[in-house]
């Protein structure tokens, strides 16, 4: 009996898919700077709005931007990001602003002056990780770190390969 009944009601509907629901909280990641992550040891993560001009936006939306040489400083009580390229929107007009110019990161004053405090120690720094949208708005994730050493990075070089390895053992088994 290959066929289904005729007077089988469920066998007759066809289940309709749902539309997925986005959620309006997620984060759409841009850019990432994978090599921070290598070079400090990062202990707190922080999320900062970022002040974008005109079409900067359009710029990091289609990820034409690059945190690879970026970073953070407090200026007279505000986070700014130098360094950071962003490139000219192909479309963009006369306005278009200079690539690396410094933007401004959007804080709560009691996390400038947290973070304020804890830069004043020795090797501590504030990096960028990595540049999203979140309900429309950029937004920057930064990372207070401390550098890390050569041998901290072979350490974890050496760790990724053994893991690495292991999930080969794992799928050659299977």
């Amino acid at each position: 009996m290959d066929s289904p009944s005729p007077f089988c009601y469920n066998a007759a509907v066809k289940k309709e898919k749902q539309p997925a629901v986005k959620d309006p909280n997620a984060r759409r990641v841009v850019i990432t700077n994978r090599r921070a992550r290598h070079e400090y040891q990062i202990q707190e993560t922080y999320d900062a709005g970022i002040a974008l001009v005109g079409a900067e936006v359009k710029s990091v939306r289609a990820g034409q931007a690059s945190l690879q040489e970026a970073f953070c400083r407090i200026e007279d009580g505000e986070v700014w990001l130098h360094n950071m390229h962003v490139s000219p929107y192909e479309r963009g007009t006369r306005w278009n602003v200079e690539p690396r110019r410094p933007r401004k990161l959007l804080l709560h004053r009691r996390e400038i002056d947290r973070l304020r405090g804890q830069l004043e120690q020795k090797g501590l720094a504030l990096v960028p990780l990595s540049l999203y949208f979140q309900r429309g708005y950029a937004k920057l994730e930064l990372g207070l770190g401390r550098g890390k050493k050569l041998y901290d990075k072979r350490e974890d070089i050496a760790r990724r390969d053994v893991e690495r390895e292991q999930r080969r053992a794992l799928a050659a088994r299977e």
